[in-house]
């Protein structure tokens, strides 16, 4: 704790710029404190336990390098996209509940009941088309699993979110983790919205290199929230440069999309024909799919339709899409397993897992967030003092809203920062978010 506030004191003791910045200080230095789960989980232990599973990751980013030890890359945005070759050590199922992640307690973690990591490189391009190319040969059927995660998510908790879904699903394909530039807070969602509109091209990329690659004959995508409009977008860019979409891309797996349904429709015929098999999870009481309604007009968020209802249930079977409403799940309907019958293997296997309650997500919503996006709207509230006042009180209190209040907190003194340095800067340059240095 003394740590941490001493920390914080020196951020907020870089120069002083108003009022407002004097007080969100204050609040960060009060409020912010360490609670909640360790971060920057990522420096590795030297050995996992006997009995523990490791699961290798290939992960490719465009967010920005970190300097903290064990975070690997924060939630601002890259130039050019990084690779990396990462290990999770996951301990045995009788050391945790299948379908969670076993969130260390403390650091360093313990890999005979903890998600350790084993490995943490960052890896050049070339070193990543070698791992692929190992990895594909290895899997028998030459697939290819993307996961793309979804809004507020640090780089961490997509990657041990991954790792556990390859261990419990089962699936034998080569994992390969799509990360985009999250600041990991519920108040940061029109920030990262705009980095899945910036990663788009990135991940078009990827998708090119995989319907090339001889070695490659089969991919799957999942995608969960705001990460299904930036694979959709991607899918849709592809198809219109080439054509058409390829062969090998069989699988589109869309769970709980935050994505405007008069937009996806537009998204789907854009596409074009053959197009992948695709399945949509759906939940009507999706709260954080409620809120984002609120933020675009009041329009339906695809992952929050009734598929029974007009004019949803009859385009979806006009389109082929398979539909599995985990709203009737929730109620105790299990009927919906019969509908992976004529599945491909590795949408049975994700399939079962997301219907028995399988999260997608590790990012932390504190009742101070929730507050704040209810009562002035999410995209209002966000780098806004106003929000964070009304968000003060529930941080004293709630250890997830005081996590995320930090993130937050510290943006908005850094934009203040570039907003005072940045008068100084020559023609054609600008201030880094939270630094004194001007940069072209």
């Amino acid at each position: 704790m003394v740590k941490c506030m001493q920390s914080t004191a020196r951020m907020c003791g870089q120069g002083s710029h108003g009022l407002a910045r004097m007080f969100v200080c204050v609040l960060l230095v009060i409020l912010v404190g360490c609670g909640g789960r360790p971060k920057n989980v990522l420096t590795p232990v030297a050995d996992s336990a006997p009995e523990a599973t490791r699961v290798n990751l290939l992960v490719t980013t465009t967010r920005s390098r970190s300097k903290i030890e064990g975070e690997m890359f924060t939630g601002e945005r890259a130039a050019e996209p990084t690779f990396a070759d990462i290990t999770v050590s996951i301990p045995p199922e009788s050391a945790r509940k299948v379908g969670e992640v076993a969130w260390p307690q403390k650091l360093p973690p313990n890999p005979a009941t903890d998600f350790a990591t084993l490995k943490a490189d960052e890896i050049t391009r070339d070193e990543a088309k070698s791992w692929l190319s190992a990895t594909v040969r290895k899997t028998g059927d030459g697939s290819v699993l993307v996961f793309i995660h979804g809004f507020n998510n640090r780089f961490e908790d997509s990657v041990y979110r991954f790792a556990q879904i390859v261990q419990d699903s089962g699936v034998r394909s080569a994992p390969l983790l799509v990360t985009w530039p999250s600041r990991g807070s519920l108040l940061a969602y029109g920030y990262d919205r705009e980095s899945t509109n910036y990663t788009r091209n990135a991940l078009e990329t990827l998708f090119q290199y995989l319907a090339q690659d001889p070695e490659v004959k089969e991919v799957s995508i999942l995608a969960h929230s705001m990460g299904n409009w930036l694979a959709l977008e991607a899918l849709r860019q592809m198809a219109i440069r080439n054509g058409r979409l390829p062969a090998k891309f069989e699988n589109v797996m869309l769970a709980a999309p935050d994505v405007d349904v008069d937009v996806f429709r537009q998204q789907i015929a854009d596409m074009g024909q053959p197009r992948p098999h695709f399945t949509l999870f759906v939940s009507r009481d999706d709260r954080a799919l409620a809120v984002s309604r609120r933020v675009w007009g009041d329009v339906a968020r695809l992952g929050a339709i009734d598929p029974e209802q007009a004019p949803f249930k009859q385009e979806l079977s006009d389109n082929k899409i398979t539909v599995i409403d985990l709203t009737k799940v929730k109620a105790g309907d299990r009927l919906h397993h019969g509908k992976f019958a004529e599945s491909p293997e590795v949408v049975r296997l994700i399939g079962a897992r997301i219907s028995d309650g399988q999260a997608l997500t590790d990012s932390k919503v504190g009742l101070g967030d929730t507050l704040v996006a209810v009562t002035t709207g999410t995209a209002a509230a966000a780098g806004n003092v106003a929000g964070l006042i009304l968000a003060a009180p529930v941080a004293v209190i709630d250890a997830d809203t005081r996590d995320n209040y930090a993130g937050n907190v510290s943006g908005l003194i850094g934009s203040a920062a570039s907003q005072n340095s940045g008068s100084n800067c020559e023609p054609g340059e600008k201030a880094e978010r939270g630094q004194r240095a001007c940069v072209r």
